[in-house]
């Protein structure tokens, strides 16, 4: 039924009203501001509150009443009588028919309603059996859909388990960048048909031959060898004799084993005949290499003359012909000999990264300069090659070469090396892709361990000078042939082992270089490849023959084409080297048999002589390069590898020469090294085993050293790597031979790391150990499974000997990395994470306790308090070693694993690190320890010890073979101590930065500070970590084996952990302000005791969540037993830290909100505290700050703009919040599981005392704790349930003795009623309900009285802390009580239904206090007094009078009015004494109290009634309140009120002889007198400023209209201040528009202003006191307190100016009284009555000069007399202007002329103040005088004689002498206040050192 009510007159408003029907079929009237209905309604009115509904014509037309039970009532007016009359009806209808007929017409009329109708709850029949499995079924539900903790940790997914074994990979053959060059086409434009039919296709008409290779302009250097490419047509093939195919060159003619073994190799025939296609390889590319293509042809004549016909466009046809018929006679008589003809290049690279150059064509064709032939004239031409201008002078063929270029596919088939070995078999019969050999740049970085076999020579004639020769005739065209040869006797053949070009076989026994036409010097630039055999020996040489070719065919003598003109030779080895670099050699005219027996021309042979040229001089130049992966280049390794294999053969080389050629190994070449890394390693492990003298087995290490640091700092570790995993093996074990690589090399590792040594190689062995320890440790294995010992048992697998010198080697390695470690860093931290390794490994093959004690005599070079550098070293060490593979069975000295293990109750679980528990689980002990006291240390320390325990914990989480539960639960055996760990430092654990929550008012002990702050040291846990060295023999089985080791010295961690401080549990008033902001002053006494104290600056976030993420994994993996001994075994206090730690897990993992997690991945982090000021809305809740967090939270998120929400970071947030929200409820759920394990078998300790233990309180804390915390609504669920049988066990909890547990459940409750998830109000709404019937069942079925008040209360406190509560979500929550109540059959009979439905009329009346608290929200006065008048209204109900006082408390706290809040404490106080003083319990009322505050006479008026019943106050909540009011008035700085409070108290606790508490009663009271005095001396207390504040404008403040306040504002606040809040306040609230402040302090006649606009006044007062009270009140802190009355003045005149002359200026005096005194409840009070005077002229004259002289004499008297102010007063009174000050009120009135118009009382009064004001002048000049500095001396004087004016100028006018206080008068003064002075012991001011002396 929807009506609109019209209103017209002014303070009418329109609304739109809706009658709704609730599911418990009680009826709301909403109402709303348009008719949209469907959102949350500006009000309700409770219609089951409601009387009577009556016709109400007076107030307007069509108007009717609503009669409400507590006698107010609400006017509506319908827009039609019809209207109107419906309204009554309906109305008068739902209330008098009865409850039954309602729900009947429910049933009938379905009326907007939208929640579940009626939930049944369980009924009583049911429910005792529900209660019998309800664990279980709990249990059940918990256990469902569980997971595990550490999945979901960011870390977990952050762990990177590679780096605990580095990824290595065996030795293979690299490339650097792969080119594919392909060769498509050489044409020139000369063409024709060679064919003798002259039939065929045109080509060019004579073979070319191109040669490919990569030159390096930048390096100068030719980096590959020659690609050889035969691209002509098979017709023009054919010119040339001998290439046709002939099978029997192909297949190797001749019986030669090596071209039979090369074309065995599995090449198909004809694969390599005509290679197009050549794999080039690059290792360091870069923009200036190129490919450089030589083109020659058969050697026909000059260059010159040759390339003319192929330079001219001319008629071509004849041309070819021409050409084709020289050529043809050319290629038939000189086919074999070649000539340069043209050269191309082009560019490879783009650039250094090596992105190929794939759109450059090749250059033009140039012609070949025969005067420029070698590679050193190509590099100049290449320089040039990108200048134009310089390469547009070369001569240049007309021709194309077609020659692309492309990347390699990894997977290329048809590969050959370059030794015609394929990659891979072939497919197909396709043409071979040639590899071809790159020359490596000889630098460590480029080159790589040899991998496969390469054995090639190439060969490079240079140049021949043969223009000096006489020995034969002709000698011009030479030919140079190259053969191998292994014999020099005659008749020996030479060896077919060179590479052959395209055509011809792939060996041959000869190659020729190209010929140079007509040139007695040529040059060569050709590359000749040869395969070397494997064995070179002394025989093996080069034979070069020269021979002239005659060109010239057609002369008439048949000439021979050639004729041979010299030899030369050149040996392959020298010294056993092969011979590398550019020779010059001798030519021989003949070649007599033996002649390598000849050198440099002196014939030393036998037989027949050489016959020299040139007289033996070096006129052939040619070089070599050996690409060899057999034979070094490196002089000092061939000499070593050439000493060993003398030693190896003969035996007779001596270890001294050897010592000598390892020494010089040390300067072998770095790419060497690296090509034969595995070889040279390989031998010196070999040189080590085999050693006798130790100083052999230190150089060999030394050397080793070099190789591996030579590697890491060319970057190429990894080659180091892939020896050790995949090459080295130490040689086989024979027993007789007893040497081993691991026992040497420790041992000679110990001798390189002695001090004495060269600290450069033992700085390097620190910094790559890794390396030795490896081949230690892979050496351990090898011998242990050759010599078969890896079956004995540990101790026997490896001689004493070896265990004395790893020892050795592990203490020799110890001071290195712990003591040198600044020396050198990066040596001590992977020496230590290298050592970590290794010991790691031992636990593997070694006796374990020998291991054992390795790491503890390691952990023992560590002290608490070491540089962060050596925790990092720890922590790294201990992480490495725990994170052995079996490090669960090494910590369990017990079987594992098969099933469960003997019962918990024989295992004796240890649950602190004591010294049983370290001898038992070794490592964890150890771990945890070093934890412990890393806990202690800096937070970066703090941080890495925490990683390291968590990341174990993880990996055991994850570990797939400790999967069962059971076995899960036995590992959470081993980090009990967590909890003692943890237990030690919860007061670190700072909940209040994380989550601030602020006390209960009724339950009053201090969250989270636990009342020993430092639990004292168990005896039993001594931290002492020294364990006997045997205690390892022990867990090993054996004793030690030798004890040459130095004893195991005691490590001092004693005092790293615990110094035995307790502090008193009482917390003190200082306490109390302090233990919030300093709890350092807490600790002051650790210090005193000498030992380190105890840290105490708080946990980071992450790292208190981390630590309790290890600690919650336990928690949930424990099996019950293990908890449940636990719990027997911890003292008192130890559970209830334990119950601490539970609850700062709830709050440390609760679930933030997506949009605080966005904002702190943008890294604004939460927001800091300071800006709460800003962003919060007035909240007073009682969680208090947790609420102004969410608010907070809340209100910035309505600032954050979304724009980030579609960042990038979008999946990352939804995953972050996803695990958070996951973690928060798993949490959650493992916190459940531990509670309702405690209380199922703490039953009995929990009841105790009817269950108001502190720790029952500690448990229903954690309980209640899941309702502070957002949880999700899975877990909510689960608390739900908790929470009834938590109720349901103790009931005597909640409903007997004092109510503070019941009233913080019925709060949490009551918030969770107004909940957004209809799941979780409809839970709470039961869970209230099985409250109320668990009271009503408790009582033996009477009433539930205690639940009902506190449900009214909890309401009470939900509707000050402005939550918005009382809209249709809390309505539907409340309709599902009754329902429950109505339908409940177990209750069908008894008074409960109608009590519960009494009980939601109540709730509902209190709930109409909401709109108006919500609409003042902002408006803390208004706020304040609405919250006093609810107070006022429950005098009958003491409880809820206390629960408003308490919360105008917090609104004052909040707002900064510390005096107020301390007011309503003491209300609250006297409130509790006037109930037990009239109950009986207390010798005094509230009377006797009015010493503090008159004010509190209001509380004697508490009446007797029902609310009575269940008030449980007693002596000790009124204890607490009066250290409450202590503490409130300290804050508020009223000092002297304290002592008035505390006399209540002492005697109480006189009776009960606490002496501590009276002694800290006593301590306050001696801090607060101190305090008291030093405010009076120093004047700094301001205990507040008062402001008149009136308020005009009916159509604004209604009531208020015309009201006049006194307002109190905190300390000093200026008038402008006041008055700019309250013009924002009131601009806020009615628009800015409207509002006007008005200055003037003078009466304001409403008629007078402007109805459209709200008006304030504000003017400041002054508290007033006559004169009686003046002699009473002698203090200022007594003239401040208990004030009402107050004065402002406003100066006017007769003629209604403000301002006039002094004749006429009058002055209006205003006192107003308030109806209480100040301070009180409220911080404003309204004025009672106001009393004026007018003061005439004369009056205001005496007036203002009793006040000058007051001033003056105040200044005076002062003991510090304020100088400046001084002067300034004497400057205004003396140094004036004749017509101004005090001489202008005595012309005006004491003149004689004047002084008839007044009375003569008020003259002769005046006359009489100013004698006295001549006198005080006086008296202030000579004060003067005597402070002042020389400079001012002038100042002085000027004053004095304006001094003497006055007075002379007085006494004219007053016809009698005034005499001016003369020098010897002052004296006098000075002398009787200097001796008044010394008397009462004040230092004068004129002695400043003697003041300072005092302080």
């Amino acid at each position: 039924m929807n009506s609109a009510i019209s209103v017209t007159m002014r303070s009418f408003k329109r609304r739109y009203f809706h009658l709704a029907q609730l599911g418990d079929g009680s009826y709301n009237l909403n109402f709303y501001k348009d008719e949209n209905t469907t959102k949350e309604p500006k009000g309700t009115i409770f219609l089951d509150s409601c009387m009577g509904v009556v016709q109400n014509s007076k107030v307007r037309r069509f108007a009717f009443e609503l009669k409400m039970q507590d006698k107010s009532t609400f006017l509506l007016a319908a827009d039609s009588e019809a209207e109107m009359e419906e309204w009554i009806g309906t109305l008068n209808k739902i209330l008098h028919s009865s409850f039954e007929q309602a729900m009947q017409e429910k049933r009938n009329v379905e009326l907007h309603d939208d929640e579940e109708q009626g939930k049944t709850d369980l009924t009583s029949g049911s429910f005792q059996d529900s209660f019998q499995t309800a664990r279980d079924i709990e249990s059940k539900t918990r256990s469902e859909a569980r997971l595990k903790l550490f999945t979901l940790d960011p870390d977990t997914q952050k762990l990177d388990f590679s780096g605990i074994e580095p990824d290595v990979r065996q030795f293979e053959e690299k490339f650097g960048k792969r080119v594919l060059v392909s060769c498509h086409d050489l044409s020139f434009n000369l063409q024709g048909c060679v064919a003798e039919s002259e039939e065929g296709p045109t080509t060019n008409v004579e073979p070319f031959y191109v040669v490919l290779s990569l030159f390096d302009v930048q390096n100068s250097r030719k980096i590959s060898a020659d690609f050889h490419v035969d691209l002509n047509h098979p017709l023009v093939r054919q010119m040339t004799p001998g290439s046709g195919s002939r099978p029997d060159v192909i297949n190797g003619g001749d019986d030669d084993p090596s071209a039979g073994r090369r074309q065995a190799s599995g090449l198909p025939t004809g694969a390599l005949e005509y290679p197009r296609q050549g794999v080039f390889s690059v290792t360091c590319p870069h923009p200036e290499i190129f490919l450089v293509a030589r083109v020659e042809k058969v050697l026909q004549g000059g260059i010159t003359h040759c390339t003319e016909p192929y330079m001219k466009c001319s008629d071509s046809t004849k041309m070819a012909q021409k050409v084709l018929k020289n050529a043809k006679m050319a290629c038939s008589r000189l086919g074999q000999y070649r000539m340069p003809f043209a050269w191309a290049a082009r560019p490879v690279f783009k650039d250094a990264s090596g992105t190929l150059d794939k759109s450059f064509r090749f250059s033009a064709l140039y012609r070949q300069d025969s005067s420029k032939l070698s590679d050193e004239d190509m590099f100049k031409l290449l320089t040039d090659f990108r200048k134009p201008e310089k390469m547009a002078k070369l001569p240049v063929l007309l021709g194309n070469l077609d020659v692309t270029i492309d990347s390699v596919a990894p997977d290329v088939t048809n590969c050959v090396t370059s030794s015609y070995i394929p990659v891979r078999a072939f497919e197909g019969s396709g043409p071979a892709l040639l590899e071809v050999e790159e020359f490596v740049p000889f630098i460590a970085k480029c080159s790589q361990p040899f991998t496969i076999y390469k054995n090639h020579l190439y060969v490079y004639p240079k140049h021949l000078k043969y223009d000096g020769q006489k020995c034969f005739a002709k000698a011009r065209n030479i030919a140079v042939c190259i053969e191998f040869k292994d014999s020099d006797e005659d008749e020996a053949q030479p060896v077919k082992c060179i590479y052959g070009h395209p055509g011809a076989p792939l060996f041959t026994k000869q190659a020729y270089a190209t010929v140079l036409h007509h040139q007695q010097n040529p040059e060569f630039y050709d590359e000749i490849k040869i395969e070397l055999p494997t064995q070179l020996h002394e025989k093996h040489h080069l034979l070069f023959t020269f021979y002239h070719v005659s060109c010239d065919s057609n002369s008439k003598k048949k000439d021979l084409v050639e004729s041979a003109v010299g030899s030369a030779w050149l040996p392959l080895l020298r010294d056993g080297r092969v011979t590398m670099n550019e020779q010059p050699l001798p030519v021989a005219a003949n070649l007599p048999a033996g002649y390598l027996g000849s050198q440099d021309g002196i014939n030393k042979h036998s037989g027949s002589e050489i016959k020299w040229v040139d007289g033996g001089k070096p006129l052939f130049k040619v070089s070599t390069h050996l690409v060899s992966t057999v034979y070094t280049q490196d002089q000092h390794l061939h000499n070593f590898f050439h000493h060993c294999q003398i030693m190896e053969t003969s035996g007779q080389a001596s270890e001294g020469d050897l010592v000598k050629y390892l020494k010089s190994l040390h300067a072998m070449e770095g790419h060497v090294m690296v090509n034969f890394l595995p070889t040279v390693l390989n031998q010196l492990f070999c040189v080590l085993t085999r050693a006798t003298h130790e100083d052999v087995a230190v150089n060999v290490t030394r050397v080793m050293v070099h190789v591996v640091a030579q590697c890491h700092e060319e970057g190429l570790e990894h080659y180091l790597r892939s020896y050790i995993k995949f090459v080295f093996k130490p040689e086989p074990y024979s027993s007789t031979d007893v040497k081993t690589v691991h026992e040497e090399l420790s041992k000679a590792m110990t001798a390189i790391l002695k001090p004495s040594t060269d600290f450069l190689t033992s700085n390097k062995l620190l910094k790559y150990s890794w390396y030795f320890f490896e081949a230690l440790v892979k050496s351990m294995a090898h011998y242990l499974i050759e010599s078969g010992k890896v079956k004995l048992s540990r101790n026997q697998r490896f001689s004493a000997s070896y265990y004395h010198a790893a020892e050795t080697l592990v203490n020799m390695l110890m001071p290195h990395i712990t003591q040198k470690y600044k020396d050198n860093l990066d040596a001590a931290r992977n020496a230590n994470h290298s050592l970590a390794v290794f010991i790691k490994r031992c636990f593997t093959f070694m006796d374990r306790g020998f291991v054992l004690k390795q790491i503890n005599n390691y952990m023992n070079c560590f002290m608490p308090g070491d540089p962060k550098t050596l925790y990092e070293f720890k922590f790294e060490f201990l992480r490495v070693v725990c994170n052995h593979e079996h490090y669960v069975p090494l910590n369990l000295p017990m079987p594992f694993g098969k099933g469960r293990i003997q019962r918990f109750q024989d295992l004796q679980l240890d649950y602190s690190l004591n010294d049983d528990f370290c001898q038992n689980h070794f490592l964890v002990g150890l771990l945890l320890r070093e934890v412990g006291s890393a806990l202690q240390e800096f937070r970066e320390i703090r941080q890495i010890a925490i990683q390291v325990l968590k990341g174990l914990m993880i990996k055991h989480t994850l570990d797939d073979r400790y999967a069962a539960k059971s076995q899960q639960a036995r590992l959470a055996t081993l980090y009990l101590p967590l909890f003692g760990l943890l237990q030690e430092n919860v007061y670190r654990l700072d909940v209040k930065e994380s989550a601030p929550l602020a006390n209960h008012n009724n339950s009053r002990e201090d969250y989270l500070v636990p009342n020993s702050m430092v639990t004292p040291q168990k005896p039993g846990s001594c931290v002492e970590n020294a364990l006997h060295k045997d205690v390892f023999g022990v867990i090993s089985g054996t004793a030690s084996p030798h004890n040459s080791t130095p004893n195991v010295s005691s490590v001092h961690h004693a005092d790293s952990r615990g110094s035995l401080i307790s502090t008193d549990s009482g917390s003190s008033l200082q306490d109390k302000s302090s233990d919030k902001t300093n709890s350092l002053e807490k600790y002051q006494g650790a210090s005193a005791m000498g030992s380190a104290g105890l840290r105490c600056d708080k946990l980071d976030r992450d790292e208190v969540k981390n630590m309790l993420m290890c600690l919650l994994h336990v928690l949930k993996s424990m099996s019950e037993e293990a908890l449940f001994a636990y719990w027997n075994k911890a003292a008192p206090l130890e559970l209830m830290d334990f119950f601490t730690l539970i609850e700062v897990c709830l709050h440390q993992f609760r679930y933030m909100g997506k949009r605080f997690i966005v904002r702190s991945q943008e890294g604004a982090g939460p927001v800091a505290p300071d800006r709460k000021s800003l962003t919060l809305p007035v909240s007073r809740n009682r969680t208090g700050i947790l609420h102004a967090r969410l608010q907070q939270l809340g209100t910035l998120e309505n600032a954050h703009t979304f724009n980030n929400m579609y960042s990038p970071m979008e999946a990352d947030v939804s995953s972050q919040c996803l695990l958070e929200a996951n973690v928060s409820t798993e949490v959650c759920l493992t916190v459940l599981d531990t509670l309702s394990i405690f209380i199922m078998g703490f039953k009995t300790q929990l009841n105790s005392d009817l269950g108001h233990n502190p720790l029952m309180k500690k448990v229903f804390q954690v309980h209640l704790c899941f309702l502070q915390i957002p949880q999700s609504e899975a877990a909510l669920k689960q608390v739900f349930t908790s929470l009834r049988t938590f109720i349901y066990k103790f009931p005597c909890t909640f409903f007997d003795g004092r109510a503070d547990m019941c009233a913080s459940l019925c709060y949490e409750i009551l918030k969770c009623c107004n909940s957004k998830l209809s799941s979780i109000r409809s839970d709470a709404a039961h869970l209230l309900y099985f409250l109320m019937k668990s009271n009503f069942d408790y009582t033996g079925r009477k009433s539930f009285v205690r639940t009902h008040l506190q449900v009214v209360i909890a309401v009470s406190q939900l509707i000050a802390d402005v939550i918005g509560i009382g809209g249709t979500r809390f309505q539907q929550s409340l309709s599902i009580i009754n329902n429950c109540a109505n339908s409940d059959k177990s209750i069908k009979h008894t008074a409960f239904p109608s009590d519960v439905k009494d009980l939601t009329k109540r709730i509902r009346t209190v709930l109409m206090a909401t709109e108006q608290m919500k609409e003042h929200e902002n408006d803390p006065e208004m706020l304040v007094d609405l919250q006093y008048s609810l107070a006022k209204s429950y005098t009958s109900t003491p409880e809820l009078r206390k629960t408003w006082l308490d919360s105008m408390a917090r609104i004052h706290n909040k707002n900064g009015d510390l005096s107020e809040a301390a007011m309503c404490y003491v209300h609250v106080a006297a409130l509790v004494a006037e109930y037990l003083w009239r109950k009986g319990m207390f010798r005094q009322g509230c009377s006797s109290f009015r010493v503090t505050t008159p004010n509190i006479d209001e509380e004697a008026a508490m009446m007797e009634d029902v609310g009575m019943q269940d008030v449980h106050f007693n002596e000790e909540v009124l204890m607490e309140l009066l250290e409450e009011c202590a503490d409130g008035l300290w804050k508020a700085e009223r000092y002297e009120l304290i002592a008035d409070v505390y006399r209540l108290i002492i005697p109480i606790y006189e009776q009960r002889r606490d002496f501590e508490k009276l002694t800290h009663l006593y301590d306050t009271l001696h801090r607060a007198y101190t305090k008291v005095m030093e405010v009076m001396h120093s004047g700094k207390r301001l205990l507040g400023t008062y402001f008149r504040v009136a308020f005009f404008g009916q159509g604004f403040f209604e009531d208020e209209d015309g009201k006049e306040y006194i307002y109190k504002e905190p300390k000093f606040t200026p008038l402008s201040e006041i008055s700019q809040r309250l013009l924002k306040l009131y601009s806020d609230k009615f628009g800015q528009e409207n509002v006007k402040i008005i200055q003037d302090s003078s009466k304001v006649n409403p008629k007078d202003l402007d109805s459209k606009y709200a008006y304030i006044q504000v003017t400041h007062v002054t508290p007033h006191l006559d004169d009686k009270e003046l002699d009473d009140r002698k203090t200022d802190f007594e003239k401040c307190h208990n004030i009402r009355r107050f004065v402002f003045e406003t100066p006017f005149t007769v003629s209604g100016k403000k301002q006039g002359g002094v004749e006429e200026q009058c002055k209006r005096r205003t006192v107003l009284t308030t109806t209480h005194c100040f301070p009180y409840v409220k911080k404003r009070i309204a004025v009672m009555y106001q009393h004026q005077t007018d003061l005439s002229p004369i009056e205001v004259a005496i007036d203002e000069m009793s006040a000058k002289v007051g001033e003056l004499r105040l200044l005076c008297s002062a003991s510090e007399v304020d100088m400046i102010r001084l002067q300034l007063k004497l400057q205004g009174s003396i140094s004036v202007q004749v017509n101004a000050g005090p001489l202008a009120y005595a012309r005006a009135f004491l003149n004689d002329s004047s002084a008839k118009k007044y009375p003569d009382n008020k003259v002769k009064q005046l006359k009489e103040v100013f004698r006295q004001f001549v006198d005080a002048c006086g008296q202030a000049l000579a004060v003067n005088e005597r402070l002042i500095k020389e400079d001012q001396q002038e100042y002085h004087d000027e004053m004095k004689a304006n001094y003497k004016d006055l007075a002379r100028e007085l006494s004219h006018i007053m016809h009698e002498q005034i005499n001016p206080v003369d020098d010897g008068t002052r004296n006098a003064l000075s002398d009787s206040t200097g001796i008044f002075n010394a008397i009462s012991g004040t230092p004068t001011s004129a002695s400043p050192h003697g003041s300072s002396a005092i302080l």
